[in-house]
This record gives C-alpha cells, structure tokens and sequence, in this order.
C-alpha cells in the first residue's frame, strides 16, 4: 500500500475515534423515567390549609325518618372490641350485628350514640386488628381520600379529594346542625355505579393509611361525599373514655386502591354492619 493511502487511513481513523470519546458517557443511556403519579398526588394535596369551622359553610340538609332495616359499614379502634360507626346505621335498631365472614355474625353488645354528630359505638368484646386513627394532623384543601366500606351491601371503595368544609343540618326524626368534611368523588370500584348506601359508617383512609373521619352521607348529584369533622370523633371519643390503638396500616395510591381496600377488610379492620329493628 502506497504511503499516501496510509496517511489517509490513519487520518479517517483518528477522526472516528476523536468522535467516539468526544460523545457524553450518558449519550446511549435511556431518558430518566418520569414522576409517578402518587408523586404528583402528593404536589397536589399541598393546597391551602382546610379552614376553621364558619357559619357561611355549605348546607347539607338530611331529613331523619323512620328506623329500617338495614346496613352499613364499621371500623376497629382497638382490640377490645370497640367500632365506630354512624349514628344513623344504628339508631332505632333492634338488633345489631357485624359480619365477620360471609354467614358469621357477631352480636353488638352495646351502643352509645353522640347526641350532636353522626356517630356511635359499637362493643362487641374483641375485635382483631384495630385501624390506624389520625385526628390530630392538619388537612389541605385536595387532600386524597379513601372510602372503604360495604356499598349496596358488597366490598368496594371510592377515591376523593377533600373540596372543603359544610354543615350537616338533620330534620325530621332528629334535629341538629354540626361541622362536617365535604370530599369530591374522583374514582371509585369499577362496577359500582348509582348509589354509595351501605358504605356509610366507614373510614376515609389518607393516602398514608390512617383514618381521618367517617363517612356519614353522600350526594350524588353533586358526586360528593361527606364525612364527620375529625374535631367531633375526637370529642366523642374523648367523652366515652375509648383508648385507642394503631394497627396495620397500608398507604392508598389512586394508580391502585383496591388492594389497601381489601386488605383492611380482610383484616377485620373494617366490616359490615346489619340492622335490623325488629328482631
């Protein structure tokens, strides 16, 4: 081979390598994969802190009528036995009890109601795994919750983000006017379509998996529900002397929430609960 033809081979050579090594170390590497959407859930709970209670809060009006049978949802705070539940699953109820397993229930034996909110408890002795309970933390307006009950009397669960503050003013059978949580529908089990009835008395888990009301009324055309004051559990828990006790607690994303869902139902964290008001 001539010497020119060298020159240029050794020459066409060197540039490639110089190209080579003048790339990034990164150039072949695959782009960073992008933000989860739980990470995006938590950038959008960070809105402004839920204000206090106001006179010029929403109005729900509920009208209270006769007892009937029927059911709804309960949660453990302990392992002695004590439930939470709403006022209104229980109230004129005859007959009481909390199906454990599918054709097992346990009898509820006894029943204390707040007179002002929508809440009761129930005993029953021993319960397995008590729910994580958080009253104390501040909330934000968008806030990501969880509802996890026995709507239409099956398992199921809804996603929501906390809209604000309301007033649940009852007429009727009973009358009073108390604070309460307005939380907008944002998903809920697929398959579940018209009415929630059934899931009230339930948690609404955080994104954490701690329990931070109860619900206690729905609106479907507004697609909201509602859920007692965090404040108010506290006080009616705090009336009646109830210890309670952190259990397991599985964090919700809204990419999946039906297993957490299903875990705490599993666990005998929440269960149904049956009226029936002549036994």
């Amino acid at each position: 081979m001539r010497s020119f033809d060298w020159l240029i081979y050794v020459g066409a050579l060197g540039l490639m390598l110089a190209v080579i090594f003048a790339l990034s170390p990164n150039a072949d590497a695959p782009a960073p994969a992008p933000e989860s959407e739980f990470a995006e859930d938590f950038a959008e709970e960070m809105g402004p802190l839920l204000p206090d209670p106001s006179p010029l809060d929403e109005m729900v009006l509920v009208q209270v009528g006769e007892p009937q049978n029927g059911i709804g949802t309960a949660f453990a705070l302990n392992q002695e036995g004590d439930w939470l539940t709403a006022r209104h699953v229980v109230e004129g109820c005859a007959k009481v009890t909390l199906e454990v397993a599918p054709g097992n229930y346990v009898p509820v034996a006894a029943i204390a109601v707040d007179d002002g909110h929508d809440l009761a408890l129930l005993s029953t002795g021993r319960s397995p795994y008590p729910v994580t309970l958080e009253l104390a933390s501040p909330l934000n307006i968008g806030t990501k919750g969880f509802a996890v009950g026995f709507p239409q009397g099956q398992p199921g669960e809804l996603a929501t983000e906390l809209a604000g503050r309301s007033r649940l003013v009852t007429r009727g059978r009973r009358e009073g006017d108390a604070p309460i949580l307005a939380w907008n529908e944002i998903g809920r089990t697929e398959g579940l379509n018209g009415t929630l009835g059934g899931i009230s008395g339930g948690p609404m888990f955080d994104a954490s998996g701690a329990v931070r009301g109860v619900v206690i009324a729905e609106s479907p055309r507004r697609g909201r529900i509602y859920t007692a004051a965090p404040q108010s559990v506290h006080d009616f828990l705090t009336k009646l002397g109830v210890e309670l006790q952190p259990g397991p607690a599985d964090p919700f994303e809204l990419s999946g929430y039906g297993t957490p869902s299903d875990n705490a139902r599993r666990r005998l964290q929440v269960v149904k609960v049956t009226c029936e008001v002549v036994p």
